[in-house]
């Protein structure tokens, strides 16, 4: 998109939020960097140069609009919609594994060279593995030090920065502010009340539409009691972090998502961000998305009546396959206390001073080991179960962000008890994989015979193939047909 420059030019001169994140405009007079949307007056063409991310911009000198604040946009949809090493590379960045792993961390992971990895990103984005995990370190350090009244030394660590002197250099180049002018500035803001303690509150963007009934619907609906819950108009649960532990409330409104996140260490702040967003694909593109779908004219209607739905996916792709696997030929309700006793016998339990929730969800290595006839499940499912976690546990078996959807699709085939259903839903809501499609899903198929749609499942594929790369959205679209409690937000 950034070498296209007339596109650019007209995205800028137009003010066009839905390219903010998908390239930045630098500023050659005055040098700084902006979103393609800044409020402000826009630059003469000659004065513009546009970068494909904003360590790009970084990397070439420019500093941030304060105007503006580009380090604050939706990130690039690319990332989720593409397979490539690339965009796993750009998964596992915002995950935090540069900062966790380091660079020879990254190319392990993704089967690469240290030298492929960095060559391939400087291509395509301008910038290496450090300079865009350097890019969101300034993002995380800028959210703590607007947000908390932490001290600058513990900011600058929990943001990753080896050094307060790093972190206040970093700071200073990237804003054009020292990280106590930034404090300055916000306390100058907004009243926003007084800060609740190790409570932060942040705004998590996204491009509009946004259709919140069925992301939010689904979430509470499907639940887990005790690592899940809907209270006080708020989705609310707790996640496993690198460091410890957080809880989060993410609740919906007209042009952001309001998230507070209670961390146990600070240093987690950029990857819980990052599955929050992952978990509501807030960096989707609806408008791509709905143009492709609204082309066919059988599913045109259900378009236009709610724009902007999303895909509700999960934090943690082994969690969701476990869910799965408990949620085979069962109601929601049943899985659900399927689900909430696995939790009660084996999660981590934590506190929540706020609200309900009482326990992590247990992990791969804590169920690997569990004793069959605990489970009040059939026996076939017992074996499905155990033979996934015990795949998960020893690494035979990987389910990330990072994963390749073709290997993992296989893989999942490949277990006992593992149909099409339960490997596509898995792609679809813990792999991210936007074409996942659902063509036997009972749901799928009668919402396809009532609009008069092929309701067979190799004919709904055939049918489904104008609708690629984003059949995964028209799932949504097909099953928002139903009055199911997941496809509405609870009272």
């Amino acid at each position: 998109m950034h070498t296209d420059t007339e596109r650019c030019v007209r995205a800028v001169q137009s003010k066009d939020a839905r390219f903010d994140g998908v390239f930045f405009t630098a500023v050659l007079t005055t040098g700084i960097y902006c979103r393609p949307s800044c409020p402000g007056v826009p630059p003469k063409v000659k004065n513009m140069e546009f970068h494909p991310s904003a360590a790009s911009c970084q990397r070439a000198g420019f500093r941030a609009c304060k105007r503006c604040r580009p380090d604050t946009t939706p990130g690039s949809p690319a990332w989720n919609a593409r397979a490539d090493a690339v965009a796993r590379a750009m998964r596992l960045i915002q995950d935090g594994v540069v900062d966790r792993e380091g660079v020879p961390g990254l190319a392990a992971r993704l089967g690469y060279s240290t030298r492929q990895i960095e060559r391939q990103l400087l291509a395509e984005l301008g910038a290496g593995p450090l300079a865009l995990a350097r890019a969101q370190r300034a993002q995380t350090a800028r959210l703590l030090v607007e947000t908390t009244p932490m001290p600058m030394a513990r900011i600058a660590f929990a943001a990753g920065f080896s050094s307060i002197r790093t972190f206040n250099d970093t700071v200073r180049e990237v804003f054009a502010l020292t990280p106590g002018e930034l404090r300055a500035r916000a306390a100058r803001g907004p009243a926003a009340g007084p800060p609740t303690p190790g409570v932060i509150s942040l705004r998590l963007p996204f491009r509009a539409p946004l259709a919140p009934s069925n992301l939010f619907g689904h979430l509470a609906a499907t639940a887990v009691p005790g690592v899940e819950e809907w209270r006080d108009g708020a989705y609310r649960r707790t996640l496993s972090l690198p460091y410890g532990h957080g809880i989060v409330a993410l609740t919906p409104k007209p042009d952001h998502i309001a998230c507070r996140l209670s961390l146990t260490d600070p240093r987690d702040l950029t990857v819980a961000i990052s599955r929050c967003r992952w978990m509501l694909d807030l960096d989707a593109d609806p408008v791509a998305v709905d143009d492709r779908l609204r082309a066919d004219p059988l599913l045109a209607p259900l378009v236009d009546k709610e724009p902007g739905r999303r895909v509700p996916r999960t934090v943690d792709a082994a969690e969701f396959a476990v869910r799965a696997v408990l949620g085979q030929q069962v109601s929601t309700a049943a899985a659900r206390t399927h689900a909430g006793r696995l939790v009660a016998a084996h999660g981590t339990p934590i506190d929540d001073p706020e609200g309900g929730l009482t326990h992590l969800f247990p992990g791969p290595e804590a169920l690997a080991g569990l004793d069959p006839e605990s489970l009040a499940l059939p026996r076939s499912r017992r074996t499905t179960l155990l033979t996934l976690v015990r795949g998960l546990a020893d690494g035979e078996l990987r389910l990330d962000v990072d994963s390749d959807w073709e290997k993992a699709r296989a893989q999942l085939m490949a277990l006992p008890g593992f149909g099409p259903w339960t490997t596509e839903v898995v792609a679809m809501r813990a792999l991210g994989d936007p074409d996942a499609f659902l063509p036997g899903d009972l749901g799928v198929r009668r919402a396809a015979q009532n609009l008069g749609l092929p309701s067979t499942p190799a004919a709904l594929t055939a049918r489904a193939a104008q609708w690629r790369p984003w059949r995964a959205y028209a799932v949504q679209y097909l099953w928002a047909t139903d009055s199911h409690p997941i496809n509405s937000l609870p009272v």
